[in-house]
């Protein structure tokens, strides 16, 4: 590829052959990273690992909710304590700021966690290729025996499984088997460190790609779209009672109308014989309306860019967002008193 990589790229390759170039291509800029960092001292590595741990803890689901309920964190406070965000920052900062800052170390090469690739899914699919008003996001989603990372309903629904560089490889072929169960599209996205290990774990039929050095977003190989292989059965375990009634009611089936003790049962035994491709889409249709984020278009508006994912997959009540927004416009400086 020339010119200036783009939000997503796409990597042409035929599905028998993993993509020299992109080895190739991978080690060298490792290496020039590498040297880079060690010509101006290192950069933003952490070399604490105790650093490393506060700054991923910063954006914790417990630091998001407390602010939210509060106005302010004292483990934000106490996270911030155990790095140099205050040097880096300044007091003046605001702890939006000081969240952009943390993020920032967060995504070099390395350091990256589930919530940095989370976060890039989120900006340049999400709210980049689609929109909260057209499309939804799901996290940590039943799928069979596991949890999806994380799933984006447009069209159909697109599963995205996360390998960080902090990640292993071993359950993968596990889940990525869990996942073709529910979802018509299944997508792995790893660091550069891993896409070898997971174009040679994964099936032809699922999607391969990478979150670069640069932090863009590269598909190696494209996902196909397999609606006609999901399991009904598995998809009802993943819902609720009242979307698996709207799926039957959407395709003209009636809802048995028993005790609750029996509900699940009876509900179950109807999806046994359902068309696996018009249960796909109508379970897409469904979830679309009932996990709607749109709502959420407003809050997401008002915060950093580093909180938008954070926003978007960790549930606060909507007469806590304007506290939440307070919070983090708060000075670094008055937020080092919080408690």
């Amino acid at each position: 590829m020339t010119g200036q990589p783009t939000a997503l790229q796409v990597w042409s390759v035929r599905p028998d052959h993993f993509p020299d170039s992109f080895l190739e291509g991978s080690r060298l800029r490792a290496s020039a990273l590498h040297s880079a960092n060690c010509d101006t001292g290192g950069g933003s590595i952490i070399s604490s690992a105790t650093q490393l741990s506060a700054l991923t803890r910063l954006f914790s689901a417990a630091v998001f909710r407390e602010m939210a309920k509060k106005g302010r964190s004292g483990l934000f406070r106490r996270l911030v304590d155990q790095t140099d965000l205050v040097r880096r920052c300044g007091t003046d900062a605001s702890v939006g700021d000081t969240f952009d800052s943390a993020f920032e170390i967060l995504k070099v090469a390395g350091q990256r966690d589930e919530y940095i690739y989370r976060a890039a899914i989120s900006h340049k699919i999400l709210m980049g290729t689609h929109s909260l008003r057209t499309a939804s996001m799901l996290n940590e989603f039943r799928a069979g025996s596991c949890k999806a990372d994380l799933v984006i309903l447009n069209g159909t629904a697109t599963v995205y499984e996360i390998k960080s560089e902090r990640d292993s490889l071993a359950r993968l072929a596990n889940q990525v088997e869990n996942y073709k169960r529910v979802f018509a599209k299944v997508n792995v996205i790893a660091s550069e460190g891993h896409v070898e290990g997971v174009w040679a774990t994964v099936p032809d039929d699922v999607g391969v790609m990478c979150l670069s050095k640069r932090y863009q977003i590269q598909t190696v190989r494209e996902a196909i779209d397999r609606p006609e292989r999901i399991c009904p059965v598995t998809v009802f375990e993943a819902l609720r009672a009242a979307e698996a009634c709207a799926i039957l009611k959407a395709l003209g089936i009636a809802v048995p109308q028993v005790p609750n003790t029996q509900r699940h049962a009876a509900l179950r035994e109807l999806f046994v014989g359902l068309d696996p491709t018009a249960v796909h889409f109508e379970m897409v249709r469904t979830l679309k309306r009932t996990r709607d984020l749109a709502p959420l278009g407003d809050l997401i508006d008002r915060l950093p860019d580093s909180l938008q994912a954070a926003a978007l997959s960790i549930p606060v009540r909507r007469g806590d967002h304007g506290r939440l927004v307070e919070a983090v416009a708060t000075p670094l400086g008055a937020a080092l008193a919080w408690s």
